[in-house]
């Protein structure tokens, strides 16, 4: 499945680091940052969590929800929250189900290696649920600002 700028977010529900359902619904009326990553506690990944870690009171500010998605369990994001002390959701998607749903999981090449996996990409979502932007090229060390712009 192919989104664009403009369609209606794709509904889902997961499970946060605590096993609590959480469904992009509960976030109606509200502005959703919505990022999936390849893996927890990876230098790419880490950079980015942390940067929108860093820059956690601006987002806020801006009036937006971060949620991030990964293939990861329930557990692996427990301690990469505890560990670099997150302030965000983190929902975890096993079976891909989401990932799937928002076509970002996908045939990826790596030293010559062909796999599938999470292509980094992040949804922005407007308050009535539609996506307002779809960021593809992630800058990991300065997403924030990508957000923001």
């Amino acid at each position: 499945m192919t989104l664009n700028t403009g369609d209606k977010a794709p509904l889902f529900e997961g499970k946060d680091q605590d096993g609590k359902v959480v469904k992009l619904s509960d976030f109606k009326g509200k502005k959703v940052v919505l990022y999936f990553y390849p893996k927890d506690d990876t230098p790419g990944c880490t950079a980015q969590a942390c940067n929108l870690r860093d820059n956690y009171n601006a987002l806020i500010k801006a009036n937006y929800v971060v949620l991030g998605v990964s293939s990861d369990d329930e557990k692996s994001h427990q301690k990469f929250i505890k560990k670099y002390n997150l302030p965000f959701t983190l929902i975890a998607d096993p079976d891909k189900t989401i990932n799937e749903l928002y076509g970002v999981w996908q045939e990826k090449t790596n030293f010559g290696k062909t796999y599938m996996g999470t292509v980094r990409t992040t949804f922005v979502i407007d308050e009535n649920g539609v996506i307002e932007e779809i960021i593809s090229k992630v800058t990991t060390e300065n997403h924030t600002e990508q957000i923001l712009k």
